[in-house]
This record gives structure tokens, C-alpha cells and sequence, in this order.
């Protein structure tokens, strides 16, 4: 099989439709090679997102094996309207999902259960309050629906335009505008009670 372009963009910049449909249905099919260039090409991607979407390093690998595990039958409902990272985007997240509501549950167990222990004399207080910030901020997140922290983590930590984001989540533009607005607004709330 001819290295698709899209792969390799070295190799050829102005990729015919013809050869793009050619790559895609080796993945569709399952060609391991393929799938691999995908992988070499966009896993840097998904794993960011994936961490970023979970906090956990673990369950961000879990996510990024699942998603290139999925791509065979993942691409066959890929239509083709937005590029392969935003579709691979969106992937991830939707895979993520269930991944996050299985992390939230356990940080809470965890935080009920927590037995505190006194910080060694070693650590500065400037590493203090910033993990005391990253815990706060974790926790914040963790109050967003699914559908809030996705978007605000594709547009602020992403950096996403909200055009892209809507196309990785499939849905209107609109929506993301006001999911954003949302969970800045959650965000902040939360945050500024938080602060002595």
C-alpha cells in the first residue's frame, strides 16, 4: 500500500481524494500498518487531551489505547465533513467519558476517606500553595458536568477554536459558546468561594 499523504505530508502536499479514501479504508479494514501511522502521527494529541480531560496519566493511556483500538470501527461512521485529528478528538472524548465518571467517583471516595498527613518540614510554601491551587482546581473541575468540562478543556487547554470544538463534539456551535460561558462562570464561583 502506497503511504497515504496524510501520514506522511513530506511525501506529497496536495493528497488526491482518491488516495485519502484509499488510507482511510485500510483503517476502516483494520490494516495494522495504517493504523500504526495514525497512531505515530496523532497518539501525542490524544494522550494530552485525554490527561487533560482525566488529571490521571494512567486512565489517559487506558483512553488512548482504547481509541486506536476503536478506530477500525470508529471510522466506518466517519463521513468525512471534518479533518482525522477532530474526528480522532472526538473519539477520545467520548471515550474519556466513562473513564471520568469512574475517576470522579473515586476522588471522592478518596477525599471522604482521606487521612491527612502533616506536609515535611522539606517542602517549601510556595510548592504548598500551588498544590493546594491543583487541588483546588481539580475539584473545581470535577463539579462540571461532562458536557461543561469538556468544552472548557478543548477551548482553554486545548486551545481549540469553538468551530473546531463543536465539530469534535458534534454539536452547534451555539452550544459550546454556552457550555463555555458555563463553566468559566462555575469555575470562577467555585474558585473564589474556595479562597480564604
Amino acid at each position: 500500500m502506497k503511504p497515504h499523504p496524510l501520514l506522511f505530508p513530506d511525501r506529497d502536499p496536495s493528497p488526491s481524494e482518491d488516495s485519502r479514501e484509499v488510507w482511510l479504508e485500510a483503517c476502516r479494514s483494520g490494516s495494522t500498518k495504517a493504523i500504526v501511522g495514525l497512531y505515530d502521527l496523532h497518539h501525542q494529541r490524544v494522550r494530552r487531551l485525554a490527561r487533560r480531560l482525566l488529571g490521571d496519566d494512567g486512565a489517559a493511556e487506558d483512553v488512548v489505547q482504547e481509541v486506536f483500538v476503536a478506530i477500525p470501527k470508529a471510522l466506518r461512521v466517519y463521513r468525512g465533513d471534518a479533518d482525522v485529528l477532530s474526528f480522532l478528538l472526538g473519539v477520545t472524548v467520548k471515550k474519556a467519558r466513562g473513564h471520568l465518571r469512574v475517576a470522579m467517583r473515586r476522588r471522592h471516595l478518596l477525599d471522604r476517606y482521606a487521612v491527612e498527613t502533616p506536609a515535611g518540614p522539606r517542602d517549601p510554601e510556595q510548592d504548598y500553595a500551588r498544590k493546594e491551587l491543583a487541588l483546588a482546581l481539580t475539584r473545581a473541575m470535577d463539579s462540571l458536568s461532562a458536557a461543561h468540562r469538556e468544552v472548557f478543556v478543548l477551548c482553554e487547554v486545548e486551545g481549540l477554536a469553538k468551530v473546531e470544538v463543536a465539530v469534535v463534539l458534534e454539536i452547534p456551535e451555539g452550544t459550546v459558546r454556552t457550555r463555555l460561558f458555563h463553566a468559566r462562570s462555575q469555575l470562577r464561583a467555585i474558585l473564589g468561594e474556595a479562597r480564604p
